[in-house]
């Protein structure tokens, strides 16, 4: 029995899948335990798994092949679909502010970077395999260097008399430059420019002060002789349906509290809650009266508000006005929330699995409402694996489609990372299709995540570290970490410049962008703490799912041009 579990536990040339389980385990445990300790505010997170993994594969571990290969590629599928659920939402919205710009000078980073790597591989000698590794490892890109493995393989099937080189080597030599090097630049660049945080600060709370637009309840009282006798019916005629929602309604002389109907006739001084967007709610008051300091309307005796989830399948997909909870149960939906956005309930939204709607009547008709759209939280907490595994599929499925491009000796594929990348953005976008959606609450969302990202980077350490040090002596690994921190630094310089000067981007969201555009958590990570703000999470999330397939595109592209 003790011969057992030693020889489970000492190095194997060619391990079983038990062995395989338990190296993994190891690389996973320990990366996670050094990742959490903290130098100056800085620490490595996930990203030691990688560096554990190599430790055990230099030391002689080892995984079986195919259990290699598939833990990889798995673990890759489930960080970059994580990715995708939890961007998607605002990476769309985002678009249509800053976004586009944001992702235009990620996009341009990205090419300059590429441009970097190609000039890189025709003045220095390099293979083009190893010149990919060094700008995955740079721009600290996995799924960029999974791309590059993938294609690879495929190249490796069909050129078998050829031997290609492991970019995962040149990947691990470069990646803790490219780590660090763009935390010292963001540093570094604060100084530079003295840049005065604080200041920082007011100008980009000023500016979402300005650009930020939520649905908003006022109180108004009725005095204006104009509204005076007309009804709720024709208050929306006038400035249109749907513009704002009058979701209660108190009559002068009165302490009954109602939710009106169209036939609801207007008298001098009632009192009107008014729900919509600022602006929207500003010309009704003005047109109704004034604002009205009463706070008998807001009384639950007779009249009740409730947040109810949307958990059935059959509400799914349909619209406010299909639900018709207006004219089914005499209650009115005021807002809806999603995915940490919040939305006035206009009829023609859809909703998706997980809204939120905030719907206002009497108790006995919020709880038939309640049973129409289900409203369960235990559903919500319980994984939909239909769902997951029905995306990941679809995910797979897209990202394996070849596209042909002529002169090319094998086509591109998306492949496992930007193919449920992409299919993870569009559901969380268009709320899923049929019985998909993407809803996974927050918790299950960064264990997906953390867990892909592990599995990966520890078989790719394993994997790497086996000959890692003869590699390094070999191919001169000094060289490489120079080149590699070229590809860093010369593109993030132009990324600053532009996007300071030019573009003129607030210093905190240009941190976000660049640990974004240069894929690394770790930079994230220490500029939330270094700055003690969320700012730079925000332009993080805008660029991060676009950038990512670039890479992976970039990666693809300049081997199979180059090779």
């Amino acid at each position: 029995m003790l011969r057992s579990i030693i020889d489970l536990l000492t190095p194997a040339a060619s391990p079983d899948v038990a062995q395989s389980l338990i190296v993994l385990m190891l690389a996973i445990s320990l990366g996670v335990f050094i990742g959490r300790v903290k130098f100056k505010r800085v620490s490595l997170g996930v990203s030691a798994v990688m560096f554990t993994g190599l430790l055990l594969g230099h030391l002689g571990y080892a995984l079986e092949e195919n259990t290699l290969r598939f833990l990889r590629e798995f673990g890759l599928v489930l960080f970059v679909y994580s990715l995708g659920v939890q961007a998607g939402p605002s990476f769309f919205s985002a678009l249509k502010k800053e976004g586009l710009k944001f992702n235009v000078l990620s996009l341009a980073t990205v090419a300059l970077g590429g441009l970097m790597t190609y000039l890189l591989y025709v003045l220095t000698g390099q293979s083009i395999e190893n010149s990919v590794g060094m700008m995955s490892g740079a721009v600290t890109n996995t799924p960029g260097l999974g791309a590059a493995k993938s294609v690879l393989v495929e190249l490796q099937g069909h050129y078998s008399e050829r031997t290609f080189s492991d970019p995962a080597i040149a990947y691990a030599i470069t990646y803790p430059a490219g780590v660090l090097g763009v935390i010292l630049m963001i540093v570094l660049l604060k100084r530079i420019f003295r840049i005065d945080i604080e200041a920082e600060n007011k100008a980009y709370e000023e500016k979402f002060k300005n650009r930020t637009v939520l649905p908003v309840h006022r109180k108004c009282r009725v005095l204006k002789p104009e509204a005076i006798g007309k009804t709720i019916g024709e208050i929306h005629k006038l400035f249109g349906q749907g513009y704002v929602i009058f979701s209660r309604i108190k009559h002068s002389g009165s302490s009954h509290v109602f939710s009106p109907v169209d036939e609801t006739v207007i008298n001098e001084r009632d009192v009107l809650m008014v729900v919509g967007l600022p602006d929207h709610v500003e010309k009704v008051l003005s047109y109704l009266g004034r604002e009205s300091s009463d706070t008998m309307v807001e009384a639950e005796d007779e009249i009740q508000s409730r947040t109810l989830i949307v958990t059935r399948k059959d509400t799914v997909h349909k619209t406010l006005s299909e639900l018709d909870l207006y004219n089914r149960y005499d209650l009115k939906a005021t807002r809806v929330f999603r995915s940490g956005m919040e939305l006035v309930a206009s009829p023609n939204l859809e909703l998706f699995f997980g809204d939120k709607i905030r719907v206002v009547g009497n108790k006995w008709s919020i709880e038939q409402a309640e049973k129409l759209i289900g409203n369960s939280e235990k559903k919500l907490m319980e994984p939909d694996f239909l769902s997951l595994f029905g995306g990941l599929i679809l995910g797979v499925l897209v990202g394996s489609i070849p596209i042909f491009i002529p002169s090319f000796p094998v086509p591109v594929r998306l492949g496992f990372a930007a193919g449920p990348l992409l299919v993870a953005l569009l559901l969380s976008r268009y709320g899923g299709i049929g019985m998909i959606h993407t809803y996974i609450n927050h918790g299950a969302v960064m264990f997906m995540k953390d867990l892909g990202i592990c599995l990966f980077f520890a078989s790719v350490g394993i994997h790497a570290g086996h000959g890692f040090y003869e590699n390094f002596v070999k191919f001169n690994g000094w060289t490489w970490i120079f080149f590699g921190s070229m590809i860093t630094v010369i593109p993030l310089l132009f990324m600053v410049l532009t996007g300071r000067y030019i573009m003129k981007i607030n210093f905190l969201q240009l941190v976000g962008l660049m640990s974004g555009t240069y894929t690394d958590p770790a930079a994230l990570s220490f500029s939330n703490a270094y700055f003690k703000s969320e700012i730079p999470t925000l332009t993080y999330a805008t660029v991060y799912p676009l950038v990512t397939i670039a890479r992976i595109l970039m990666a693809q592209l300049l081997i199979l041009l180059l090779l």
